[in-house]
């Protein structure tokens, strides 16, 4: 597997994920960003590590840093809310506003049926996400994401159960139709870095949501 590099320096990469790759090793197996990890040295000794979680089905910005230190700092910067990211999703559906903020605390829950998945809970962590509608067409839309905190499954839920508009191929907290994958794209990255210039990464519309008649524009 060959990855598109959107940032490199000596102390940071980002590369364009493809969707259906997971960060770690499937209990059923298979391949996973470790195998990839040697390959994404790119001259360097150390194994590059990834400082943020995308999901399996989510393609696009991945942060990965190539030292201890730059990690940690990196990892910081998440935590403090210090780093823009912007996604894409196609929704089921035409919301009625333009844009919108959806404020909706998260939690975790797991039963032996279903698994784990993220619900609304009043206790829950706090979850905030803004929103905008860039276009739409034969039902569904384009709808760009940024959100403030970085909860698991956050806008997945958010986009379900705020937007009241699932993404298209969510299979947990949608009905999986529309299409073969969840369709959200991280199409955007920034993070200060203080003297040095910031690291600004972009990844162009995956071929999925082309084929779906949405475009760059």
């Amino acid at each position: 597997m060959k990855f598109d590099i959107l940032f490199e320096d000596g102390e940071a990469l980002v590369i364009d994920k493809p969707a259906g790759l997971p960060l770690d090793r499937p209990r059923a197996g298979g391949p996973a960003l470790e195998d990839y990890l040697e390959q994404l040295t790119l001259g360097f000794q150390r194994l590059p590590q990834p400082v943020h979680r995308l999901d399996r089905d989510t393609s696009g910005c991945l942060l990965l840093a190539r030292n201890p230190k730059a990690l940690k700092r990196f990892s910081a910067a998440f935590e403090e809310r210090q780093v823009e990211k912007r996604y894409l999703g196609i929704v089921d559906g035409v919301p009625e506003e333009e844009e919108g903020t959806i404020a909706l605390s998260l939690s975790k829950v797991s039963t032996e049926k279903d698994g784990w998945r993220m619900i609304l809970a009043r206790k829950g962590k706090p979850a905030i996400t803004h929103w905008r509608r860039l276009a739409s067409r034969n039902g569904v839309s384009l709808i760009e994401f940024r959100p403030e905190t970085g909860r698991t499954h956050q806008i997945r839920v958010h986009a379900a159960s705020g937007l009241g508009m699932p993404l298209l191929g969510d299979p947990v907290y949608g009905s999986k139709k529309g299409a073969p994958r969840t369709l959200l794209h991280a199409a955007g990255l920034t993070i200060a870095r203080g003297e040095k210039p910031p690291i600004v990464a972009v990844s162009p519309l995956p071929a999925d949501f082309l084929a779906l008649g949405f475009s760059e524009d």
